[in-house]
């Protein structure tokens, strides 16, 4: 291990939250970021400010990723899921202040009309967006999110069956 590396090791995980999207035909919403050009899609997720609780963080991350404000909840899952970024990304997201999330995921029901979609935001985050089948989950996520996405996709199938 180099010293790089020794110093990443000391960086906090972020407090984050993530909001499975489901549909009335249980599919899951998805987007492309903006700032990676592959063909990798998430779900929506984000940082919780300071005094904020899990719940009203994840419905504010929705509404500024996707103006999306027509929700039900379905389950708050019970376990954290976390991962680190890859060394390329640790000291230049977030501006080095991370290694990675320590997330907490809602999942929820979309209620409202797909014409309140938009990714257009203040501060956009996504090129594009669809819904998916669970079974593609862990087939559009980036590498170092590929174990919190397999641990969301049994959550789901709970939910779901």
């Amino acid at each position: 291990m180099n010293k790089k590396e020794k110093n990443f090791e000391k960086l906090p995980y972020r407090n984050g939250v993530g909001i499975v999207l489901l549909n009335n035909k249980n599919k899951i919403f998805v987007a492309k970021r903006i700032d990676n050009p592959k063909n990798f899609w998430q779900m929506p997720q984000g940082g919780v400010d300071k005094d904020e609780n899990y719940y009203d963080a994840a419905l504010r991350e929705l509404k500024e990723e996707t103006s999306i404000v027509s929700v039900e909840l379905i389950q708050e899952i019970d376990k954290k899921l976390t991962y680190i970024l890859p060394d390329e990304l640790i000291g230049i997201i977030w501006k080095g202040r991370f290694k990675g999330q320590i997330q907490k995921w809602f999942i929820m029901r979309f209620i409202g009309n797909e014409s309140e979609i938009n990714i257009n935001t203040k501060k956009p985050e996504f090129l594009d967006w669809k819904w998916i089948d669970l079974e593609d989950l862990t087939k559009i996520a980036v590498n170092f999110k590929l174990n919190v996405y397999k641990n969301l996709k049994q959550e789901i199938a709970k939910v779901l069956n």
